[in-house]
């Protein structure tokens, strides 16, 4: 199995077997590199943590010295015992925190690296099938789970062990004949408290369903809100989120109310059953029936109040495991997906003339009855520009895709400068590749970024050269920031025609030798088409082309147009050798040829 790029130093997160293991197994895996912090970490917890296991004892003692006038240097002792302890608190939890919060942020950093790097190995059949949305939630929320799991086994599992621990310990020095009473009565007060507050689960899930309505509500409210001004539908819309929002309303007040009954009953169940500890330890005391102080009573009060929060606490941690486990499997199935591009110990391409040879290659994609394109022959010269037309459903597109190497052949191969693409490392390859698709793909930055977009030594000079080429340089001269104008999300920011001429520049200012044009001009008006046509002109002059579109004007200057119809090749030959032909190509009108 491949490792993916920039994962952690000490172990790699992929080289675990996630699926069909243990995800506790897996966690344990993931700590390992840490497992010297953290064994530091949980010895400074215990000391952070000690106050609330050691009170209770001093309390005792300080009650006892006082009802029985012991030596007043006994409570100077346990005074400085007490002010040792919260002289350490503070920089003990400083260094837990460093620790233990530094070792799961290293985890969840190494796990979202080894997602992302996955994802850039996974194939784009992959990528086809599996939402976006589903990927970033594993990468954002999934992993976000695992680490609010580990921090919140963490403090509050850990407090709670070392409490019970440390209580128990303490009850059986000073009063060991109640230990037994403690080991029975604690465990049944927090199974009665955890059954009162499972009533609350059901709830729970409806309001949660309710949140969600809310959620996709004001998506498809938002998603419309041209559709709603349009046609004067403001009302009608803001009626559909209201409704969500009144039901929400409802579902969370009677899960408040719940909660505030199910919060009582166990605050009474509890404090009943701590004051039943309590009188009887007195009347145990009062009547002399065994060796009972008036601290002991104190310090068993204290602890049966204690001791059965910590229990809760631990049974509260299930829901929190199980969703931090659950995600564990859950990015699993993204780790250990066996769809990858594999490139690894392929020969690499060092330079590339640009000759292209198709050889009776055949692509049936899975699941088809069959094959999207059949007996596929065609050699593109170097500098040579062909294009792809036909109907709908033609096998264009998965012409473009085999070329780019996004599938791979199920038939014959594919050369590339005489070399078979199945012996190289199509990274290599595609160095000399570029790509202008329909909609030009433009991220949140600035127009710098984007034209130079994996480059980082280019100069300005070069830059501005590649934007005249691209007719671009005239626009972004009228921009508030040139350059350094942000093009918002997707460049919603700019036109059409604007984003396309960007694209372009981003494609002329790594000189390819292989381009691939998507109808690049299909969503552009007249006068867009004229200035990206002009841009294409210059993009396309000493280089591989292939072209697919569906206006003449796009195509008929190519040197050889294939017409495809229904995977298989028709008719080659140039525009006026076709219209000659009077074939299937003459039979395409203008918004049929792609």
């Amino acid at each position: 199995m491949q490792k993916a790029p920039n994962s952690a130093a000490q172990g790699n997160p992929l080289d675990h077997r996630y699926q069909g293991e243990h995800p506790v197994r897996t966690l344990a895996y993931l700590f390992r590199p840490y497992r010297s912090r953290l064994i530091a970490a949980v010895a400074i917890f215990c000391v952070r943590h000690s106050p609330l296991w050691l009170l209770p004892l001093i309390t005792a003692n300080i009650i006892d010295i006082v009802v029985q006038h012991k030596p007043l240097g006994d409570l100077w002792v346990n005074a400085a015992i007490l002010a040792v302890m919260f002289t350490l608190n503070y920089p003990a939890t400083i260094g837990f925190a460093r620790l233990m919060s530094g070792s799961i942020r290293r985890v969840g950093t190494s796990l979202r690296s080894a997602l992302c790097g996955r994802m850039q190995q996974l194939s784009i059949g992959y990528h086809s099938k599996t939402s976006a949305g589903v990927l970033q939630a594993k990468v954002v929320r999934d992993v976000d789970a695992i680490e609010e799991s580990a921090r919140q086994t963490a403090e509050l599992g850990l407090g709670a062990i070392t409490t019970l621990i440390g209580g128990l310990v303490v009850i059986g020095f000073k009063a060991p004949v109640f230990l037994p009473v403690f080991l029975v009565v604690v465990p049944a007060a927090s199974l009665l408290i955890r059954y009162l507050r499972s009533r609350v689960r059901s709830h729970n899930e409806s309001f949660r369903r309710e949140v969600e309505l809310v959620s996709s509500r004001v998506t498809e409210m938002t998603s419309l809100i041209h559709i709603t001004r349009a046609h004067g539908l403001e009302r009608t819309a803001l009626g559909r989120v209201d409704g969500a929002l009144l039901r929400l309303r409802s579902a969370g007040q009677r899960l408040d109310i719940l909660n505030g009954r199910i919060g009582s009953l166990a605050w009474i169940m509890l404090n009943a059953l701590g004051m039943v500890c309590l009188i009887g330890a007195a009347l145990v005391a009062y009547h002399g029936w065994l060796d009972v102080t008036a601290g002991d009573i104190v310090m068993l009060s204290t602890f049966f109040t204690t001791l059965t929060a910590s229990m809760n606490a631990l049974m509260g941690l299930t829901p929190i495991l199980s969703k931090g486990l659950e995600s564990v499997r859950s990015i699993g199935e993204v780790l250990q997906a066996p769809d990858l591009e594999t490139n690894a110990g392929k020969h690499e391409l060092p330079r590339l003339h640009g000759r292209i040879d198709f050889q009776d290659v055949e692509f049936r994609y899975e699941g088809a009855d069959t094959p999207s394109i059949s007996g596929f022959e065609l050699s593109a010269r170097p500098g040579e520009t062909v294009a792809l037309v036909g109907p709908s459903g033609a096998g264009k597109s998965t012409v473009l895709n085999l070329l780019i190497g996004f599938i791979r052949p199920t038939g014959g191969r594919i050369l590339l400068d005489g070399t078979d693409a199945a012996d190289l490392d199509l990274r290599t390859y595609r160095r000399f590749l570029s790509v202008v698709p329909q909609e030009s793909i433009l991220f949140d930055g600035t127009i710098r970024d984007n034209v130079t977009y994996g480059l980082d030594d280019t100069d300005d000079e070069a830059l501005v050269e590649a934007l005249r080429a691209a007719n671009a340089w005239e626009f972004v001269q009228r921009l508030p920031h040139g350059l350094e104008t942000l093009v918002g999300e997707r460049g919603a920011l700019l036109s059409g025609g604007q984003r396309q001429r960007l694209a372009i520049a981003r494609a002329l200012i790594r000189d390819p030798r292989v381009l691939i044009l998507d109808e690049a001009t299909s969503a552009l008006d007249g006068r867009s088409e004229t200035l990206v046509q002009e841009a294409m002109g210059r993009l396309m002059a000493g280089r591989t082309v292939f072209v697919v579109a569906h206006r003449l004007s796009t195509i008929r200057g190519a040197d050889r147009i294939v017409v495809m119809d229904q995977g298989r090749i028709r008719e080659v030959g140039r525009h006026d050798e076709l219209l000659a032909l009077g074939g299937l190509y003459t039979q395409l009108g203008p918004g049929q040829v792609a």
